[in-house]
């Protein structure tokens, strides 16, 4: 999964007219690296999204300007909106992420 780099990289991302899927997260962060394990499988499944991570600490003023309040958290972005958060908390098993994703199909 690519890296978000810049605040522009941020962005242009989040106002593309695509579902624009961020994972916020950390490097230190244990169920971040535990997500890292299965999120290509999920990431297989929903090709018709695009993935990012963004470190939460890195972009603090971004984490905090979308309410990330654990991690991971998996933020979902659309003609520079977010239009769904799951948050860490219900971010734990490949089942979880991938409901959440399916529920996001009417808002293509």
């Amino acid at each position: 999964m690519e890296r978000i780099e810049s605040e522009e990289q941020y962005q242009n991302l989040i106002n593309g007219d695509r579902l624009t899927v961020i994972k916020f997260d950390t490097n230190w962060c244990p169920d971040c690296k535990n997500l890292d394990r299965f999120i290509g499988d999920v990431m297989d499944k929903h090709q018709d999204k695009q993935f990012f991570a963004l470190d939460a600490e890195k972009f603090l003023p971004i984490a905090e300007q979308n309410q990330v309040r654990g991690i991971p958290s998996l933020l979902v972005f659309k003609d520079g909106e977010k239009i769904a958060h799951l948050h860490s908390k219900w971010a734990k098993t490949p089942t979880q992420i991938s409901e959440y994703l399916d529920t996001l199909e009417s808002k293509q």
